[in-house]
């Protein structure tokens, strides 16, 4: 299944990014008992005119509308570029009557 991605928010105290452009996608491969394969991609576009393009794998249950994913990020922005070292983890939940999607995003630190 491919749903396109109408609208998409990054809010934080770090990023206020908004959906860039009107060419992402979310493919989604579903299993007969419910288990969602997710591979999403798009490009945000910051408060501050930089772009981010975001990709992400994941799984979800369609009967609880969980999903739990892995994005990263590739921004050729100064002001931006840690992002690109960022593995990122989050959990959320679809409303499957609205499609409207809630993320709660996690950078995860890496220490040698």
């Amino acid at each position: 299944m491919i749903v396109n991605v109408l609208s998409a928010v990054l809010t934080s105290e770090k990023v206020n990014a908004a959906l860039a452009t009107d060419d992402a996608a979310d493919w989604a491969t579903i299993s007969e008992d419910g288990l969602v394969a997710l591979d999403v991609r798009f490009t945000l576009k910051t408060d501050d005119g930089a772009f981010i393009y975001v990709e992400y794998q994941g799984r979800g249950e369609m009967a609880t509308g969980t999903i739990a994913v892995a994005p990263t990020f590739q921004t050729g922005s100064e002001k931006y570029k840690w992002l690109n070292r960022v593995q990122a983890v989050s959990a959320g939940n679809v409303n499957l009557e609205t499609g409207d999607l809630v993320y709660q995003l996690y950078e995860v630190n890496v220490s040698v």
